[in-house]
């Protein structure tokens, strides 16, 4: 019996100590459409990289058009629109979809030195909402910011504190939006062979679900059907006292 109820909890059950996990090569996140992020340009001469953190915005109280310059306090967000692109001050549309936070930095910088605007430029890509959900048999149920562009199916789980005991290591599903269609996926955390899944790696946007165990739903209905007895007792405890009364107080 111990040994069964741990088998339920451990992960990676066919593990040997010191065994080599060969891990998908160089997954890092890449942007897709309708990411939120910030591009901030810099330069040696902070005057030449001034108008690329420009942002212009419409007033409608007075009907003016303004300018104001991007901060680290107040960093404008840019969407990645349906096609991968987004729109940036000078140098107009830039696709960045499919492309990692370095590769867009990089292509960036190239367009900026290809154009003549400024010859050392440094741009700075981050995601502004860069997120995993995660619910069911976990410690915290919730919605997490990412911190870092690669992040596996472990520390997601970390993140929310961790499964309870009641979840099935053996059932977690994630769903995961891929050109315009959601996708699920079932898992074993119990075998190594999650290190070979391409959704080993967590993406922006994933929801991971923690299904309880058959034991977690054995509680379950043994609480529903305890709660059932005893509020039928009480309904029948307080007929009879109703009875009882009226009884006594006829007579």
């Amino acid at each position: 019996g111990a040994c069964n109820a741990q088998q339920r909890v451990l992960y990676l059950q066919d593990v040997e100590s010191g065994s080599e996990i060969v891990l998908p090569e160089n997954y890092i996140i890449r942007l897709k459409p309708l990411d939120q992020i910030t591009v901030v340009v810099n330069s040696k001469n902070p005057e030449l990289a001034m108008p690329f953190n420009t942002s212009t915005s419409y007033n409608a109280l007075n009907g003016m058009v303004t300018n104001s310059t991007a901060n680290e306090s107040s960093l404008q967000v840019l969407t990645v629109d349906s096609k991968g692109y987004i729109a940036l001050p000078v140098i107009g549309k830039v696709k960045v979809g499919g492309l990692t936070r370095e590769e867009a930095e990089a292509k960036i910088e190239k367009m900026i030195i290809d154009g003549e605007y400024i010859a050392d430029p440094k741009v700075n890509v981050r995601f502004a909402n860069l997120t995993v959900s995660i619910i069911g048999e976990v410690t915290k149920p919730g919605r997490y910011n990412i911190n870092k562009d690669q992040l596996t199916i472990f520390e997601a789980l970390a993140l929310a504190g961790d499964m309870t005991i009641y979840g099935n290591r053996e059932d977690v599903a994630i769903i995961r939006e891929k050109e315009g269609k959601s996708i699920v996926t079932k898992l074993d955390l119990r075998s190594q062979d999650i290190f070979s899944s391409p959704y080993f790696y967590i993406e922006q946007n994933d929801v991971i679900i923690v299904s309880p165990n058959k034991y977690k739903a054995a509680t379950a209905e043994i609480n529903q059907n305890r709660s059932f007895w005893i509020s039928l007792t009480s309904t029948a405890i307080s007929l009879a006292t109703l009875v009882i009364t009226i009884l006594t107080v006829s007579k």
